[in-house]
């Protein structure tokens, strides 16, 4: 692991999703930039001491000298935007296997040049866009994928948080003060926070995508340096359009993303509240409403969940499907085998790369005084 030392919230949600399933041993890491703080947080994880080093740079020159069979086969990366390029650049050209934290760079260039080093390279990667992780987001994939809804005609998501509501850069809020600093999280706030998410699921979802929008970018609370707020009219290949909100100033609301799709014959909805869920709506027929665990559900579906129908599975499993699906597709690659469908569905390269090319378009658009902005990768 590099980031995701001490105190940091996502370092340990990466940790207890790679842990869930037993594919995983975390055995080597550079925690912080700080020398004194990585080898703390690795002493706290229980890592051996010649393991734990002061900088990526470190970890990556020890371990290659190491037998292939004795070191790390992934870097998981969690580290702040503005830090995700150049441990990931390194990492690929070393022929590490790479799991990033999202968004993927600071900058659409930056994202443009890991796929190229990619393609170059026999490493794998996997971004960890958590909400395509749930097992009745993959089921609300497949139905529209199977038609059953005829042409998409409309698509809404959404993505408000509240924490953001004051100006909580001011105080000793870490996650706030890096999350708002334009040197850290580049030229977009809430948009590249929680937008990339919702755009992601929009496109994930609904199997289209976004080919122009129209972006209303908001900064609320006063002395902020980036959008905490804003809403984006889409139009989408084939025909159809959507709006995407995203805030981080809807005061009382915490992380309820959620996304409908409306075809001819249908709609579905779901969202993260009540994840285990998801509405099937028919135009001439009642709601449907089908649950995780069920023996109805699509093979995608069934493949990621754990546990039987009733008990909940929530954000920590949802981001562990991300780390269970690439370590079974590098296992059957490991063993000349193809891996099985479900295990290849987890985001990748392509969805870094329009993940940025959103935040750039979006931030243009908020700033423009046209209509329509072209979507331009």
């Amino acid at each position: 692991m590099i980031g995701g030392g001490q105190g940091a919230f996502i370092g340990a949600v990466h940790r207890h999703a790679a842990a869930l399933d037993g594919l995983y041993e975390l055995v080597a890491g550079a925690f912080s930039s700080n020398p004194e703080t990585s080898r703390a947080s690795g002493q706290l994880l229980g890592l051996s001491a010649d393991r734990v080093y002061g900088s990526y740079q470190e970890l990556i020159e020890r371990e290659l000298q190491l037998p292939e069979n004795k070191r790390v086969q992934v870097l998981s990366i969690v580290t702040p935007n503005h830090l995700h390029f150049a441990p990931t650049k390194l990492a690929l050209e070393s022929g590490f296997h790479v799991i990033l934290d999202k968004p993927m760079t600071f900058s659409l260039a930056e994202a443009k040049e890991l796929q190229a080093l990619l393609a170059a390279s026999n490493a794998r990667f996997c971004l960890t866009h958590t909400y395509t992780g749930y097992p009745m987001v993959k089921e609300a994939r497949q139905l529209v994928a199977s038609g059953a809804l005829g042409a998409v005609r409309k698509v809404y998501v959404e993505y408000p948080q509240g924490w953001l509501s004051t100006f909580e850069e001011g105080t000793d809020n870490k996650q706030a003060a890096w999350r708002t600093d334009p040197s850290r999280s580049g030229i977009a706030g809430a948009m590249g926070d929680i937008g990339t998410h919702a755009f992601n699921l929009l496109e994930y979802v609904s199997g289209l995508a976004v080919t122009q929008l129209c972006a209303d970018i908001n900064t609320v609370v006063a002395g902020r340096q980036l959008d905490d707020d804003g809403a984006v009219l889409l139009r989408l290949s084939g025909g159809a359009s959507g709006v995407l909100v995203a805030t981080q100033v809807a005061a009382g609301e915490e992380n309820n993303i959620r996304v409908r799709v409306y075809g001819e014959k249908g709609g579905l909805e779901w969202q993260q509240a009540d994840a285990n869920t998801l509405l099937v709506k028919w135009l001439d027929r009642p709601t449907e409403i089908r649950r995780t665990g069920t023996g109805y559900v699509s093979s995608f579906a069934r493949h990621n969940t754990r546990t039987p129908a009733g008990h909940p599975e929530g954000y920590l499993e949802a981001f562990a499907n991300l780390y269970r699906n690439f370590a079974l597709m590098l296992q059957a690659e490991m063993h000349g085998q193809q891996p099985m469908p479900e295990a290849l569905d987890f985001p990748g390269i392509e969805d870094g790369v329009r993940g940025m090319a959103f935040i750039e378009n979006v931030i243009a658009s908020g700033r423009s005084t046209q209509k329509w902005t072209e979507f331009t990768v």
